[in-house]
């Protein structure tokens, strides 16, 4: 029988081998943690989120909970693994990290037609198919590998992680609990919010500008994914703008007071415990006692203690565009596909998107069938028409309703467009389903 090597047990790399092997194929996953870890990797579980607790907003008329329900219709793991860890936060579909990658990596292997390698993979296997879902932290050997074979200069920006507190370690008589708008799971919020006055504002903006940032080594230039960028670059580009940002105080009401803050820091549970809490949108490169310092000016924090500081590591994704076809497949060796940050999608939802889209490629490969190419219509298939086709100034990008093809009719109205792009999506996806051989 012939195998379907898989690289990277990620978020990609384990959508992908799951997809594959319920196609009956047996299939071999590498992973090389624990034997070799990243520099942000934690754990030697797959698909370990490494920043963020939350895969974002849920419902369909935003495009990556539209992404997730496709997902859903598809029998993706990762899915249903976080929907099985979820979490209260609003509108957003948040998971208890530990408790889902324990899952994945659970479910992965119970499956009698999957091996699991613990090791590094420093060439690539001369017979496929292979998925090389290595993510964006590809091991330096491995991404030698990946470049002599597609002859092409890697592109890379900077990610960072946000740090996490101990729930017992912040103060409850400042903070209030409460969600935007009133969204939520919860009566009274899904979110702590650290409020703020403009004197408090105007010190912490000060102490976040002036405080030392981890050094970029001799070789990397500064370039930041905008839809990660650390707290204090984006405080650099005017004195509102994180207030207009991830500390934007707007539909958050202080109890205490009957109105919004001047700002707002919220904190959102990160396990099922309740016992810690992520500080949303604080991606940073700032030094470790940088943050203990400027981060204890938040209002509750005065006493945080860090279960874990915030970290900046380089994200590397090839030239997606010009190397692969839409089906995910090398232009130039039809049977090695890519899935994952490493092609150039952002995002927990989107990198295991990809990853599903190349373990059933993968499987049709096997099968001795054409791969398939999903609608444009849809929200994985406009996201890797994107990775594909687009090559001017080829950027990392989440999934946005901007990546679609607009409607026959227009609507003006934001949230009737996007009900009328879902439907849209939803019903592209049932025919596309349909017409699989």
């Amino acid at each position: 029988m012939r195998e379907i090597t898989v690289i990277g047990a990620g978020l990609a790399g384990a959508e992908a081998a799951w997809q594959a092997a319920s196609f009956g194929f047996y299939v071999k996953l590498f992973e090389m943690r624990p034997k070799k870890m990243t520099p942000a990797h934690q754990t030697a579980d797959f698909a370990e989120l490494v920043c963020s607790n939350s895969l974002r907003a849920a419902n369909v008329e935003n495009a990556v909970g539209l992404l997730k329900e496709e997902m859903r219709r598809q029998n993706s793991l990762i899915i249903s693994c976080a929907d099985a860890a979820r979490l209260p936060a609003g509108g957003a579909l948040a998971v208890d990290r530990e408790f889902f990658a324990h899952m994945v990596t659970k479910r992965l292997s119970s499956l009698a037609n999957i091996s699991i390698i613990r090791d590094e993979v420093q060439k690539l296997p001369e017979v496929g198919p292979v998925v090389i879902a290595s993510g964006p932290l590809t091991s330096d050997a491995l991404a030698k590998a990946i470049a002599a074979k597609t002859s092409a200069a890697y592109l890379y920006f900077h990610d960072a992680v946000a740090p996490i507190v101990a729930a017992d370690s912040i103060d409850r008589q400042i903070v209030f609990k409460a969600s935007r708008y009133g969204k939520g799971e919860s009566p009274e919020g899904d979110y702590l919010n650290c409020p703020m006055n403009k004197e408090e504002y105007e010190v912490f903006l000060t102490a976040l500008l002036e405080a030392e940032r981890v050094p970029l080594k001799d070789f990397e230039n500064e370039k930041d994914f905008e839809g990660c960028m650390p707290i204090e670059t984006m405080a650099r580009r005017g004195k509102d703008a994180i207030r207009f940002g991830p500390m934007k105080p707007v539909g958050l009401v202080d109890p205490k007071t009957g109105h919004e803050p001047y700002a707002v820091v919220q904190l959102r549970q990160d396990n099922q415990a309740a016992s810690q809490y992520n500080i949303v949108g604080f991606q940073t490169r700032l030094t470790w006692p940088a943050q203990k310092r400027v981060f204890a000016l938040i209002p509750g924090l005065a006493n945080a203690e860090f279960l874990r500081l915030g970290v900046m590591h380089r994200n590397t994704y090839i030239d997606s565009p010009r190397l692969l076809n839409a089906d995910l497949t090398l232009k130039t060796q039809p049977d090695l596909l890519f899935a994952g940050q490493i092609t150039g999608v952002e995002g927990y939802v989107e990198s295991a998107a990809c990853g599903l889209s190349a373990g059933i490629n993968a499987a049709r490969i096997t099968a001795g069938k054409k791969p398939l190419v999903w609608p444009t219509e849809t929200a994985l298939g406009s996201l890797l028409h994107y990775i594909t086709s687009f090559s001017a100034n080829f950027q990392p990008s989440n999934i946005t309703f901007g990546l679609f093809p607009p409607l026959t009719l227009p609507i003006k109205n934001k949230k009737e467009r996007n009900e009328a792009l879902a439907k849209r999506a939803l019903a592209a996806l049932e025919v596309f389903g349909q017409s699989m051989d």
